[in-house]
């Protein structure tokens, strides 16, 4: 039961420190990234918050 406690907690602390999609620091982070390693969710968030982003947001 501790080490899958210890598993969980660890999942959570590395995913917090990942950008949130759509920010400047994610698109930055998603530039550096080789396209051929892109997910089809990747490179869908990519253009719409990156490439197409609305003056709105």
């Amino acid at each position: 039961m501790k080490k899958i406690l210890i598993s969980i907690f660890s999942l959570i602390l590395i995913s917090a420190c990942a950008p949130e999609v759509g920010s400047k620091d994610w698109c930055a982070q998603l530039q550096e990234k080789p396209k051929g390693d892109w997910t089809a969710t990747e490179a869908k968030d990519y253009a719409k918050h990156c490439l197409f982003k609305s003056d709105d947001e």
